[in-house]
């Protein structure tokens, strides 16, 4: 099914600086953290990834600088294919102790997802994969990786993976996360490993979990230079430069994002359970804060998809549970859709409350013109009490093995439903996209 390649890549050669060097993915990068790491050091692969400049000109000034560096050899191309082994130890946000997830960086075939070999999870916006094929078109590289899954709850591939050549330690913290976070970076490039690990994964489908917009992006641009003439089979433009992680990793954690409601004329709470109570049973909660709120949509999330909702103010919260299944006549974006998507939280919530109850259209829902996303339930509630928003519901995490059912189905779900921490980093490996250059 899926073909999976190992890596030729550029890497920055002073692999002693890579903590200065690296970036998280562009999409996730504030203007404030943007000039804290083009501060941290004069290569910071975000000047590639967020080009300064004005209008179109910074995707050339990306071009530019990226030549530059090449010349200068801060980039090498290492020629000897391997995978590389990415770990990442960290303290999941909220507490508890710390865990290691374990990946690698590697190439997959692109492919369109009408051949079902690679899963889409949520829409896509045109915004986005607009600005990423300019710098495609203008650097010919591949600067970020996506996140895939695959399937292996019998661990096959652990071993494949142990042991190769540390190339690099350090720790770094982003400025969206609460602590700091250590990444390891190992060469896999022993014949066996390589070949055991390709074959595993060409017997599966592979799940993104993140970056969708890039992967659009890349199958976009393949199709572009495919139309100027013929190339060969395996040339690297071809191939999407991804971190690969076992969906069955217990440490392979996965957090709610959650939905702050603001801009509606008025709402008040009595008229939204009016609209809304037929689908779910209520239950009042006590005034608390975050943590507490998310303790009893817990247990209640054991027994039915459950949503918390916090009126503006903070002075009144309930608990949604659903209720029974929903009338299909009533709730067509939900009723009329796969069991799958509508057993999941986030979709209840965007179809039934969001667009039915409070009248926020799927394109108001995707320009996100009424919702703000929020990853920490503590500061979200603090926001809704500060009167920030009109309604906030905080959400479950969305379970790895429903994202799959639902991408399986042929089905997607709505933007952020997911929110796989730790980001993986941008300047550990670079796929360049010649059409000339051989993968493998």
């Amino acid at each position: 099914m899926a073909v999976v390649a190992p890596l030729k890549p550029l890497r920055f050669a002073d692999v002693s600086a890579l903590s200065a060097l690296v970036a998280p993915p562009y999409d996730v990068i504030s203007e404030a953290e943007r000039a804290s790491l083009e501060a941290k050091h004069g290569r910071n692969v975000v000047k590639l990834i967020l080009p300064r400049g004005e209008g179109d000109a910074k995707y050339g000034n990306a071009a530019e600088l990226f030549g530059a560096w090449r010349k200068e050899g801060a980039l090498v191309r290492d020629e000897e294919p391997a995978f590389y082994r990415y770990d990442q130890t960290f303290a999941p946000p909220g507490g508890g102790a710390a865990v290691t997830r374990t990946g690698f960086l590697g190439l997959v075939k692109l492919v369109p997802f009408s051949e079902r070999i690679v899963l889409p999870h949520e829409r896509t916006l045109s915004g986005p994969k607009e600005d990423r094929l300019k710098l495609f078109r203008a650097t010919r590289t591949n600067l970020s990786p996506g996140f895939m899954l695959y399937r292996d709850p019998q661990r096959a591939l652990d071993q494949a993976l142990a042991g190769g050549n540390e190339l690099a330690r350090f720790s770094v913290q982003a400025a969206t996360e609460p602590s700091p976070i250590e990444h390891v970076l190992t060469k896999i490039a022993g014949k066996e490993a390589v070949a055991a690990i390709s074959a595993h994964l060409a017997e599966r489908s592979l799940l993104i979990a993140d970056g969708h917009h890039r992967y659009e992006t890349a199958l976009h641009y393949s199709r572009e230079i495919e139309a100027t003439g013929a190339t060969p089979a395996n040339a690297e433009h071809k191939f999407f430069m991804v971190f690969f992680a076992n969906e069955d990793d217990p440490n392979l954690l996965v957090f709610p994002t959650h939905r702050l409601v603001h801009g509606l004329a008025s709402l008040l709470l009595d008229d939204l359970l009016g609209k809304i109570g037929d689908a779910f049973d209520v239950t009042p909660l006590p005034k608390g804060d975050g943590a507490s709120y998310m303790r009893a949509l817990g247990e209640a999330g054991k027994k039915a998809p459950s949503l918390v909702a916090v009126l503006k103010g903070g002075e009144r919260a309930v608990l949604l549970s659903r209720k029974g299944s929903f009338d299909a006549a009533k709730h067509p974006t939900l009723g009329q859709r796969p069991s799958a998507l509508r057993g999941t939280d986030v979709a209840i919530l965007h179809a039934v409350v969001l667009e039915h109850a409070l009248g926020i259209s799927l394109e108001a829902q995707a320009s996100q013109t009424n919702l703000a996303y929020l990853k920490d339930a503590n500061d979200a509630v603090r926001r809704i009490s500060a009167g920030e928003g009109d309604v906030l519901f905080l959400m479950n995490a969305t379970p790895v093995a429903q994202v799959r059912a639902v991408a399986e189905e042929g089905e997607v779900m709505p933007q952020k439903a997911t929110y796989f921490y730790p980001k993986v980093l941008t300047g550990m490996t670079i796929h360049t996209l010649d059409p000339q250059r051989i993968v493998g």
